[in-house]
């Protein structure tokens, strides 16, 4: 099925706006990596979810309004996903609207990405301040890594090969373990506890980032990142186009720096992590991303790891 070309559109929309506005990086992603004729899908599919999240996150909701919220949010996609189009939307709203619109394939990468990233807004709503399990900060990690490695492969050489096996969405797994590593100490100030319940209850509390069980767990979890990108890094070797293999490299490197960071740190947690220093170490780490994407036989098997899911 032919989907809907919206190349017509110039970057300098609201969505692209959005996306300008909260990560250089993936908007510039997004212009130069993406395909031709899915820029304009690409930043609504970021700008939407940016904006969501950061309405989720604000201070102007309670727990129980932003519940309601999300859950409208997800009514709007339940009925966009039947055909059944609003009479009314907000400029945001309408980016969610036209990019379910613009391809009707009930079971596209398209569909899989709005349905795993709408389910991790739900979830970001319903945990803020209580402490979450093991099991379900996995899940949370599955739903996200999912969204992400379906949304480049939709948008990032649309039909190309790539493998379907268990190493497909560990990239982006060992992405959301360092970003929440990165964001711990500032998401458990506004209610967001990233390390598990069962942690928590047996050895520490949320501000004993000094403590040793506390560093002993981050150690861990950095290790278990690592592992995950060495993987995802075999994968991405699999995956037939460039620009995809590009923008899935890219996307390690730029979480690889934090984990570095927190290794320097003893795996004592901070609330800054500068993603690139320097004009010098960004070169050097686009070069290292080209390197990888074009000759991609020098990436090195590695021996199997137990992952978190």
């Amino acid at each position: 099925m032919k989907l809907i070309s919206h190349q017509s559109e110039p970057v300098h929309t609201p969505a692209a706006a959005i996306t300008w506005a909260a990560s250089k990086q993936t908007y510039f992603t997004v212009r130069f990596l993406v395909d031709r004729d899915l820029i304009a899908d690409a930043y609504r599919a970021y700008g939407y979810f940016r904006w969501l999240d950061d309405q989720l996150d604000g201070e102007l909701m309670s727990g129980l309004e932003r519940i309601a919220f999300v859950e409208r949010q997800r009514a709007l996609m339940e009925s966009c996903f039947r055909g059944e189009w609003p009479r009314r939307a907000s400029v945001e709203e309408r980016m969610l609207v036209d990019l379910i619109r613009g391809d009707p394939r009930q079971n596209s990468g398209l569909r899989v990405y709005i349905r795993e990233m709408m389910a991790v807004m739900a979830f970001d709503a319903h945990r803020r301040g209580r402490l979450i399990g093991q099991e379900e900060l996995a899940e949370y990690s599955r739903a996200l890594a999912t969204a992400v490695t379906e949304a480049l492969h939709y948008f990032v050489g649309h039909g190309c090969a790539a493998p379907h096996s268990e190493a497909r969405y560990l990239a982006a797994t060992g992405a959301h373990i360092a970003h929440m590593l990165r964001d711990t100490l500032d998401d458990a100030a506004a209610g967001y506890f990233n390390v598990p319940r069962e942690i928590l209850e047996a050895a520490i509390t949320p501000q004993d980032v000094g403590s040793d069980a506390y560093r002993a767990w981050v150690k861990s979890r950095v290790r278990m990142a690592r592992a995950c990108f060495e993987a995802g890094k075999v994968y991405l070797s699999q995956v037939e186009n460039l620009r995809c293999r590009i923008a899935g490299y890219a996307y390690i490197a730029r979480f690889v720096g934090v984990l570095d960071a927190i290794e320097r740190d003893g795996y004592r947690l901070r609330s800054a992590y500068p993603e690139c220093k320097s004009l010098r170490s960004g070169i050097a780490s686009g070069w290292s991303v080209l390197a990888l994407a074009l000759n991609p036989r020098r990436v090195r098997r590695r021996p199997a790891h137990r992952f978190p899911y």
